[in-house]
């Protein structure tokens, strides 16, 4: 439980605005149209002083074609193409399902596992289709995230451990959540809140750690006077 006791001291730190000055920027934009990646994406951020907007307020934005290889080429691909259309600061992300018996898959392809047009049950009923004979069960979910505005590019990444279930279980989350399992809280993803998951999520990681890269960024270019 060291691990999840950490998460949470990091958490509480990052919520000061010390790790997201206020003077340097009113607004970002979340670089995607998945519904649940932004609420899970704008309650982490909900605390610091900055308006979060979402590809919903810009209906000329559609669908960011995901064509990278790896999945830190899919969030700068998303986060630079929403801030060359909008002029606004943006924040992209992908996240993959790395199962370590399948070699990796789905990974960055896990949006699709199952085809183009897959649901979330889809993707979770081709997975465990493919887990059926499998003893180890061991997996990782991996975010990248990346910020850009203009030439600045950040980038920061967070992974959490875990196991692939026989069965779905739980009711919250999204995607593969069902059947991603925590050892140390003996619960899947769709088991926990929101905001149990966001302390100690692969997202909620990368998002903390590119708040404080953020900030140690803005300091360094701080304007003088200020």
């Amino acid at each position: 439980m060291q691990t999840q006791t950490n998460v949470f001291k990091v958490l509480a730190v990052l919520e000061s605005s010390f790790y997201f000055p206020r003077l340097f920027m009113k607004k970002i934009i979340l670089a995607t149209h998945n519904l649940h990646k932004m609420e899970e994406m704008t309650d982490l951020l909900k605390d610091f002083a900055i308006d979060i907007l979402t590809l919903e307020q810009f209906s000329n934005i559609e669908d960011i074609p995901e064509t990278g290889e790896t999945l830190k080429e899919n969030a700068l691909i998303k986060a630079r193409t929403v801030n060359q259309l909008t002029g606004i600061p943006a924040i992209g992300d992908d996240t993959g399902l790395e199962v370590n018996t399948l070699n990796g898959a789905p990974g960055v392809y896990s949006a699709r596992y199952a085809g183009e047009t897959a649901s979330f049950e889809d993707n979770v009923n081709k997975l465990l289709s493919e887990m059926k004979s499998k003893i180890d069960r061991s997996a990782q979910f991996r975010t990248v995230t990346a910020f850009v505005n203009g030439k600045d590019e950040i980038i920061a990444e967070g992974k959490i451990d875990g196991l692939i279930t026989k069965e779905p279980k739980g009711a919250y989350g999204f995607g593969y959540d069902p059947v991603f399992y925590i050892p140390e809280l003996e619960r899947t993803f769709a088991e926990l809140s929101t905001e149990e998951k966001n302390r100690i999520s692969h997202r909620g990681l990368a998002l903390q750690k590119l708040c404080k890269l953020l900030s140690a960024h803005w300091s360094e270019n701080k304007p003088t006077g200020d």
